[in-house]
């Protein structure tokens, strides 16, 4: 019976089409400075054979290209994932001639870590290196970017040797569908200015841009003043009817409604089995030395390594899987398995993929022991994208199972998605080899609700295989220029014994863009927002009254969290501690505790305030500069409140390298339960949030950009000298602190309840954000910002899009509110809400355009 196509569902319902290209001109053909060759010669293979179509829930288009050759949705042989891509790499050798002994691969995670490396394997001589969400501790960073509208967008360049981006051979950037292409422009215009080169090779399984974007890559070559060529086994476009976004987003709520009464943790085609597989762990001899995958580098050398080892890591795979012992009492031996699939994880996918292939070719001439079936080898990987699955022969994810994430990652827990792993319409496997780092091998994937929970019904046996996460050796590192901190009155309007910053100063640099301009950069994957500044707000007359209001109202408030922190920091962590709070919205919060400590106890704490950015870490050279002054147990790290714990995560990433460091943060206020210690975790207005550096010293947020902070820098940030009649940030310190002896009883009270009380940090928060992602169609935790002081930065210092607002929440929001209709963003009333407001950031902005898809442009 002829196959059915795994796109037929989605494109009989939506009228979604694949096109054939026609067949550009060959790679390279177009070979001076500034030009850009195209693959989709006459002979490639059709569209159908590569991809299928799914939907998912997502603003800006519903259908998904679904790669049948990745090894990433779709289980398919190891031999045609990894000869995709190494027949990819020999096209680029072929093209690059002798400059290929000199390229360099560079492949970006999550989907494209494989095939990347893959790629690099056809072009025999060249280093590998693949993008990752991963902060490592001990790593320089050599680059960075932001991937547009991803689920998790930053992308770290962790190389060991430094020297890997820093040639000038031919880079060669692999992902798996070239489109828009905008991260992979973005990523070469950031690599050239670092480091120019004369020659880019973009190579993806599927070129499907439209003649638009084609255009685009050859003006971007020629404004580069380099060559940039594009090879890809095939090329097309997607036909997409009228209206087919809201066809589609009523499909995708149509099925996931009754994917809500489907078994926990399974959609799509759902096992009726009730027997449990066991779970077995091989014990794999993985060749010290050789790392796991291209996180760091992966070397020629280390290609010959692994090489060698493959046939004893096959060998010792197929014994394992051929194990004929009882499961337990009454089972009696399970025959032994005849199709098996290796699961890799999320960016852990050539380890697993060469793992595959190495059993695969050993079984192709020995038939299965006792039964003398032909044995069949599949690959896939586990995903942090979801996608809608529909049990039916012409869709691409049939089925779906879904997990808590098990590698601890940098941007916070969540879900995670393995796709048609129990297709019963392919008879299902007999078996499944879970593939993990060690980094992933944690209490979360042995749970019960875990990934070999999830896989264990579907299948006869479950087998966990466990390679060691490659641990880099520590660069020699330069010292950090150990200037003194700055200080008011010349750097900031508080007193110089108030703070110090441990910061440079970069007043006379011309930083600021528009909010709109920066949103559009942010989001379109060319720029971080650590490298640029916002415009100042100036708040108008009514503002101001209101903020002065608020802080009437709220000032005895504020002084019993501020008391109730300082306390419990005094008697729990350190009874001299060095307060060390995050620049900015850190920064008043740590005077007021110094402030308090000196008040009620005398004490005369040191503080200072230091840079941390989301996705690039702390000021290591910061807590260099304190390490080497202060006893590092004595550093308590302060901010002014949790959202939803990404800077907590990030502060207790980064403090894994440095020994001696307390990661757990403080805060004022705690409403999304991120840390166990705090002033409150009511989530109500602390007014120091509705101004911005007006209430902070007249100093800006931080800024970390490559030309401004060198290896042995500090981060930076601007003293607004020239804003000093509207500063108030002193006169916010005063007003606080003198509550102090009017709350004090109230505070020895609470402090007394807090230090017997159980108050481990439940990041009630957390599922909330996820759900808002999903329900408001947003797909993106980074531009949901949960909380009263998140909402207010959002309404400052971004591009809104909507404020939900706890139903009956009252003069708590009122500077909200009137933010609000300033920018006219609407302000949506919500039942069920664990903070008294949400703030939602555009979601696909782009200048003059409305509405979640980014594209409807305002009428005014």
């Amino acid at each position: 019976m002829e196959e059915v196509w795994s796109g037929t569902w989605v494109a009989d319902r939506l009228g979604v089409s694949l096109e054939q290209g026609e067949g550009a001109a060959a790679s390279g053909s177009a070979g001076s400075a500034g030009s850009a060759g195209a693959s989709g010669a006459s002979g490639e293979p059709p569209l159908e054979e590569l991809l299928g179509l799914a939907l998912r829930r997502n603003p800006k288009r519903a259908h998904l290209l679904v790669s049948r050759v990745l090894g990433k949705h779709v289980p398919q042989s190891p031999a045609v994932v990894h000869g995709a891509g190494y027949g990819l790499g020999q096209r680029v050798r072929e093209l690059l001639g002798d400059a290929a002994a000199d390229a360099v691969v560079l492949g970006y995670a999550e989907t494209a870590t494989g095939l990347g490396h893959s790629v690099a394997d056809g072009l025999g001589l060249a280093p590998y290196l693949h993008s990752t969400r991963r902060p490592v501790a001990g790593v320089a960073q050599a680059g960075g970017f932001e991937e547009a509208h991803s689920h998790a967008t930053s992308h770290l360049l962790l190389p060991e040797d430094p020297r890997l981006l820093a040639g000038s051979g031919p880079l060669v950037l692999v992902d798996d569908e070239f489109s828009t292409g905008n991260t992979v422009l973005n990523t070469i215009r950031d690599l050239h200015a670092r480091h120019p080169r004369a020659h880019y090779v973009v190579v993806a399984l599927v070129d499907m841009r439209s003649e638009a974007d084609r255009g685009r890559l050859d003006a971007f070559a020629a404004e580069l003043g380099a060559r940039v060529d594009l090879v890809a086994l095939a090329s097309g476009t997607v036909r997409l009817p009228d209206g087919v976004l809201a066809k589609g987003q009523a499909l995708v709520e149509e099925y996931e409604t009754a994917e809500d009464t489907a078994a926990p943790g399974v959609t799509g085609s759902t096992s009726t089995s009730t027997s449990t597989a066991p779970v077995r762990r091989i014990a794999l001899d993985w060749p010290v030395g050789v790392p796991d995958g291209g996180r760091h580098g992966f070397t020629p050398a280390h290609r010959v390594r692994l090489e060698a080892a493959l046939p004893a890591l096959a060998g010792r795979l197929a014994e394992a899987l051929d194990e004929t012992s009882d499961d337990g009492p009454g089972t009696g031996p399970r025959p032994a398995p005849v199709r098996v699939l290796v699961l890799g994880n999320e960016e852990l996918m050539y380890a697993p993929l060469r793992l595959a292939l190495a059993l695969e070719e050993s079984w192709a001439t020995r038939p299965a022991p006792r039964s003398g079936a032909t044995r069949e080898v599949r690959f896939s990987t586990t995903t942090r994208s979801p996608v809608l699955a529909v049990d039916d022969p012409g869709y691409a994810i049939r089925s779906r199972l879904v997990f808590p994430a098990h590698d601890a990652p940098a941007d916070g827990p969540g879900d995670r998605y393995a796709y048609n792993v129990h297709d019963t319409a392919a008879g299902g496997f007999d078996a499944v080899v879970a593939v993990v780092d060690s980094h992933g091998d944690t209490a979360a994937l042995h749970a019960p609700d875990g990934l070999l929970a999830r896989l264990a019904p579907h299948t006869g046996r479950v087998l966990l295989a466990v390679v060691p996460s490659y641990t880099p050796t520590p660069s020699e590192r330069q010292e950090p220029i150990m200037t003194e901190p700055l200080r008011g009155p010349a750097f900031s309007s508080y007193a110089a014994e108030d703070v110090g910053w441990l910061l440079q100063d970069f007043s006379d640099v011309e930083l600021e863009a528009p909010t709109e301009e920066r949103e559009e950069a942010i989001q379109a994957g060319g720029a971080h927002y650590a490298e640029s500044l916002p415009v100042e707000y100036q708040p108008s007359p009514a503002y101001q009254e209101l903020y002065q209001s608020a802080l009437t109202a709220s000032a005895a408030r504020i002084a019993r969290a501020v008391g109730t922190v300082t306390e419990t920091v005094l008697a729990e962590r350190s009874p001299s501690p060095v307060l060390v709070s995050l620049a900015r919205a850190g920064t008043p919060v740590g005077v007021l505790m110094r402030r308090w400590a000196q008040a009620r106890h005398g004490l005369d704490l040191p503080h200072y305030a230091v840079s941390i950015v989301r996705g690039r870490g702390i000021d290591a050279n910061a807590l260099r500069w304190l390490a080497a002054h202060h006893d590092p147990a004595d550093i308590v790290f302060v901010d002014g409140w949790t959202g939803k714990g990404a800077i907590t995560r990030e502060l207790a990433a980064a403090l894994a390298e440095f020994d001696g460091f307390n990661p757990e943060i403080v805060v004022l206020a705690d409403p999304g339960s991120c840390v166990p210690t705090y002033g409150t975790r009511e989530d109500f207005l602390i007014p120091s949030a509705c101004l911005n550096s007006t209430v902070s010293g007249l100093v800006s947020r931080t800024v970390l950009r490559s030309d401004l902070v060198g290896p042995t820098d500090f981060h930076g940030a601007k003293f607004y000298r020239e804003l000093a009649g509207a500063d108030v940030s002193v006169d916010f310190v005063d007003t606080v602190a003198a509550h102090f002896d009017a709350v004090a009883d109230a505070v020895a009270d609470e402090v007394k309840e807090l230090l017997a009380a159980d108050r481990t940090p439940t990041w009630v928060g957390w599922a909330a954000v996820e759900r808002i992602s999903e329900e408001y169609g947003i797909h993106d935790v980074n531009l949901v910002k949960p909380g009263v002081g998140e909402t207010t930065r959002v309404l400052l210092r971004r591009v809104p899009w909507k404020i939900l607002a706890q139903r009956g929440a009252g003069a708590d929001l009122d500077h909200v509110r009137l933010l609000a209709e300033q920018r006219g963003v609407p302000v949506e009333e919500v039942d069920g809400l664990p903070y008294t407001c949400v703030g939602l950031i555009h979601p696909r902005f782009t200048r003059g355009a409305t509405g979640a898809d980014g594209k409807a442009v305002s009428a005014k």
